[in-house]
C-alpha cells in the first residue's frame, strides 16, 4: 500500500485535496467515485507537488492542533461516559465555532449513522485526520477499546503539538531581535548614512577608504532598496518551489544531519517523534510493521525516513527493530539500544515511549542551550555591525573638528 495525494470534486461542487493509502491510481479514484466524488487528480505523495508552505496558513485544516487535541479527548471523555457513539458526535457537533470543522463532524456522525465504522468516516475526511489518527481509531475498534484508545490519542497528540511548539518558541526571539535589528540597520544605513555622504561631499574632505566603503553601500540600500526586500523574496519562493523535488530536499536533509549542532538536534527531535509514534500504535495493537509505516510519514528528515523504510524491509525478514534502525548509523545510540532492552525484556512498546520522553527532555535542554547562546550572539554580531558603521560615519568628522580646533 501507498500513500496518494488526491483532488476531486464533492456532490457540492467544492475541490476535496487529501491523501489516501491504496494499491494504484486506479483504487483510489474507484473508492473516490464510490463516495460519490469526482476524481481530478491522483498520485504518490512522494512524487512532489504538495502543497506550500503558505498553504497552510490560508486554507488551514478544519482539526488541528489544539482543536485536534480537543475533539478528541471530548470524545474520549463521552464515550467513555457511557454514551453511544452517534449521540457522542451529536454533542460535540455543538462545540466547534468554525463552520468547516462543523460540516466535519456531520459527515463523520452520518457516516456512523449509515453503518460505518468511525476510522472508514474520519478516512473519508480527505485529509483532515492524518493516517496515524485513523490506524489507532482502527485498532481500538478492534480491540473493544475505543475511549482508552482516543485518551491515549489525545495525550500523544498534546506532547507532539508541545514539542513542536517548544521548538517554534525556541526561534521566535532570535528572529524578532534579528528582524528588528536588521531593519535599524536598514535605516541608519538608507537614510542617515545618505546625508553624512551629501555633508562629506559638499566638504570636498579626503575620507579614508573604509568610511567611502560606508557611504557606498549607504547610497546602494537608498537607491536600491527594493532589490534589498525583493532578492530575499524570490529567494523564499525558489526554496519554496525547490524543497517539495524530492531529489533536492532529500539532499538538503542528508546535508543537515552532517552538521554538527543541527544535525545532532534534528536526529533527537525525529527520534522522539518516531519513537512515541511507534509507542503509542504498539501499545494498541497496531502490528509493528503497520506501525512503521505510519512512523516514517510522520518524520520531516526524508533521509531518516528512509532509514525507516530500509529497517521495515529488515523487519520484515526476521531483524530485531534495533538492529534494522542501527544500520543506517544516523539514529542516536542511546534510542537503538533502549529499544533494544524493550525487545529483549517484551515491553517493546513501554520502552519506545520512555525513548521519546527521554529524547523530548534531551531536545528541550539541546533547545534552552541554543537559545541561551543564539541571542547574545545576534545581539554582539548585529550590535558590532551597527557601532562598525556608526564608527565609520563619524570618525571623519571627529578628525574635521579636531583639525579646525
Amino acid at each position: 500500500m501507498a500513500l496518494y495525494h488526491y483532488k476531486a470534486l464533492n456532490a457540492r461542487g467544492e475541490m476535496l485535496d487529501g491523501q489516501m493509502e491504496a494499491a494504484s491510481n486506479a483504487e483510489v479514484v474507484q473508492r473516490l467515485q464510490e463516495q460519490g466524488h469526482l476524481p481530478v487528480e491522483a498520485k504518490l505523495a512522494s512524487e512532489g507537488g504538495g502543497a506550500s508552505v503558505w498553504s497552510g496558513l490560508f486554507k488551514p485544516k478544519p482539526f488541528a492542533g489544539a482543536r485536534l487535541v480537543q475533539f478528541t479527548q471530548q470524545l474520549a471523555t463521552l464515550l467513555g461516559a457511557g454514551q453511544p457513539l452517534d449521540r457522542a458526535l451529536t454533542i460535540l457537533l455543538e462545540l466547534p465555532e468554525d463552520e468547516a470543522a462543523k460540516r466535519t463532524v456531520t459527515d463523520v456522525r452520518d457516516a456512523v449513522r449509515g453503518g460505518a465504522s468511525l476510522s472508514a468516516s474520519l478516512e473519508r475526511q480527505h485529509g483532515t485526520f492524518s493516517r496515524l489518527y485513523i490506524n489507532m481509531v482502527r485498532a481500538g475498534e478492534a480491540g473493544g477499546s475505543l475511549h482508552e484508545t482516543l485518551s491515549r490519542l489525545a495525550d500523544y497528540l498534546e506532547r507532539s503539538r508541545a514539542l513542536q511548539g517548544r521548538v517554534i518558541n525556541a526561534l521566535i526571539y532570535p528572529a524578532i531581535l534579528l528582524l528588528m535589528v536588521s531593519g535599524s540597520l536598514l535605516f541608519l544605513l538608507g537614510y542617515v548614512v545618505p546625508q553624512f555622504a551629501v555633508m562629506y561631499e559638499s566638504l570636498d574632505a579626503p575620507l579614508p577608504l573604509f568610511t567611502s566603503i560606508v557611504l557606498a553601500v549607504g547610497l546602494f540600500v537608498r537607491d536600491w532598496w527594493f532589490l534589498l526586500i525583493a532578492l530575499p523574496a524570490l529567494g523564499l519562493w525558489w526554496f519554496d518551489r525547490k524543497r517539495r523535488d524530492p531529489g533536492f530536499r532529500e539532499a538538503l536533509d542528508a546535508w543537515l544531519l552532517k552538521r554538527k549542532f543541527a544535525g545532532s538536534l534534528v536526529a533527537k527531535i525525529e527520534t522522539a517523534r518516531l519513537a512515541r509514534t511507534l509507542g503509542t500504535l504498539v501499545r494498541n495493537g497496531v502490528p509493528l510493521m503497520t506501525a512503521l509505516g505510519i512512523g516514517r510519514n510522520v518524520l520531516d528528515n526524508r533521509v531518516l525516513a528512509a532509514d525507516v523504510d530500509a529497517a521495515a524491509e529488515e523487519v520484515k525478514n526476521g531483524v530485531a527493530l534495533s538492529t534494522a534502525l542501527g544500520k543506517g548509523k544516523r539514529f542516536p545510540r542511546l534510542a537503538l539500544q533502549m529499544i533494544q532492552v524493550g525487545e529483549e525484556s517484551g515491553a517493546l512498546d513501554t520502552m519506545l515511549v520512555k525513548t521519546a520522553e527521554t529524547f523530548e527532555h534531551e531536545t528541550g535542554l539541546a533547545l534552552d542551550r541554543m537559545l541561551a547562546a543564539l541571542v547574545p550572539v545576534i545581539t554582539v554580531v548585529l550590535a558590532a555591525v551597527v557601532g562598525t558603521v556608526v564608527l565609520a560615519v563619524l570618525t571623519p568628522l571627529y578628525d574635521l573638528t579636531n583639525a579646525i580646533g
